[in-house]
C-alpha cells in the first residue's frame, strides 16, 4: 500500500492488517505504552473542507506517534490562488513525509498521488471517506467480534459514506443493504463493483426493507458539506429515511447504531435512538484516531 486514496484500491488483507494494527495501537495507548514510530516525520494536512474530527484526530495521532502535523488551509497554500495541484504535490514532497487532504474532487487526491513522491491519505472527498469507514469497521469488530455473517444497513443519501461503506463491508465479508430515495443512489462505479458480490449487496428505496435483520444500522446527515443550499429540499425528500424506533424494531435485537457525525437529531436519527447508542457512536468517533494512526504507520514508517 503506497497511498490511501479509496478503499477500492485495497484488498481484504490490507484492510484487516490496518484494523489489526489499529487495535494494537489503541491497546498500547490505553495502557500508557508510547509508540514513537514516526519520530521526526511530518504530515501536511490540506483542508479545503473544514472538519473537527479529521483535524484533531490526525494532529493527535501524529503527536502520539512522535511526529508532527501541519495544518494547511486554502489561505495557507498557493493552490488556493491557482497553482496547479501537480506543482503543489512536487513542492510539498520535498518538505513532508506524507500528506492528508480533505477536499471536494477525488481527482485532486489522485493527482497528488500521481505527481507527488510521498504517501497521500484521503481525509474525505465527495466520492469517498476511507478513513471514516476503517474506523467504522474497527468499531463493528470490537462490538461484534467478527465480520462473518453480519449485515449492515445504510439509510439516507447515497453519498461518500454510502460509497465507502459498500466497498469496505463487502471487502471484509459483510453484507450491506442501502436504502435511499430515487435519484440519490450511490456512485455508479461503486454499484458496478458491488455486482461482483451478488446478493451480499442490495439497493432499495425502502428503509424498513434495508433494515430487516440488520446487525448494524448506519446513517449520515441528509445534506453533506457543500450541499447546504439544498438542505430544505432534502428534508422533504428524505423525510421517510429517519433511523427511529420503527426502523430499529425490524433489526436484530442486539443491533448497533453508527453515525459518522455531526448528527442532526430528529432529522436523520431521533435523539432517543442516538442517545441509546451513544457509546457505540462515540467509540466509533474515537476509533478515527486509532485507525488513522495505523494508516500513517503503514504508509510513513521506515520499511
Amino acid at each position: 500500500m503506497e497511498h490511501l486514496l479509496k478503499l477500492l484500491d485495497l484488498d481484504k488483507e490490507e484492510i484487516i492488517d490496518i484494523l489489526n494494527l489499529a487495535d494494537q495501537l489503541k491497546y498500547e495507548n490505553k495502557n500508557g505504552i508510547e509508540h514513537k514510530i514516526l519520530k521526526g516525520k511530518t504530515l501536511g494536512m490540506i483542508f479545503q473542507k473544514s472538519s473537527t474530527r479529521t483535524r484533531v484526530s490526525f494532529e493527535t495521532g501524529m503527536y502520539q506517534l512522535g511526529g508532527q502535523a501541519l495544518f494547511l488551509s486554502n489561505r495557507d497554500l498557493q493552490i488556493g490562488r491557482g497553482e496547479p495541484v501537480q506543482d503543489t504535490a512536487r513542492v510539498l514532497s520535498r518538505y513532508l513525509d506524507g500528506i492528508m487532504i480533505r477536499t471536494f474532487a477525488q481527482k485532486e487526491v489522485e493527482d497528488l498521488a500521481q505527481f507527488g513522491s510521498i504517501p497521500i491519505i484521503n481525509g474525505l472527498t465527495d466520492f469517498c471517506h476511507p478513513c471514516q469507514v476503517l474506523a467504522d469497521l474497527m468499531t463493528i469488530r470490537e462490538y461484534k467480534g467478527t465480520f462473518d455473517g453480519l449485515k449492515l444497513c445504510f439509510i439516507g443519501d447515497g453519498n461518500n459514506m454510502a460509497n465507502s461503506l459498500i466497498v469496505g463491508c463487502l471487502k471484509v465479508g459483510m453484507s450491506i443493504s442501502v436504502a435511499c430515495p430515487k435519484g440519490y443512489e450511490p456512485d455508479a462505479q461503486v454499484l458496478e463493483f458491488a455486482k461482483e458480490y451478488g446478493d451480499k449487496f442490495t439497493l432499495t428505496t425502502s428503509p424498513a426493507e434495508a433494515a430487516k435483520d440488520a446487525d448494524v444500522v448506519y446513517t449520515d446527515v441528509w445534506a453533506s458539506m457543500g450541499e447546504e443550499s439544498e438542505a430544505e429540499e432534502r428534508k422533504k425528500v428524505f423525510a421517510g429515511y429517519q433511523v427511529n424506533d420503527e426502523i430499529m424494531s425490524v433489526t436484530k435485537k442486539d443491533a448497533m447504531v453508527q453515525h459518522c457525525l455531526p448528527a442532526h437529531r430528529e432529522e436523520e436519527i431521533t435523539a432517543k435512538v442516538f442517545e441509546a447508542h451513544a457509546d457505540e457512536i462515540f467509540d466509533e468517533a474515537e476509533n478515527r484516531l486509532h485507525a488513522q494512526k495505523a494508516v500513517m504507520v503503514r504508509l510513513m514508517a521506515d520499511k
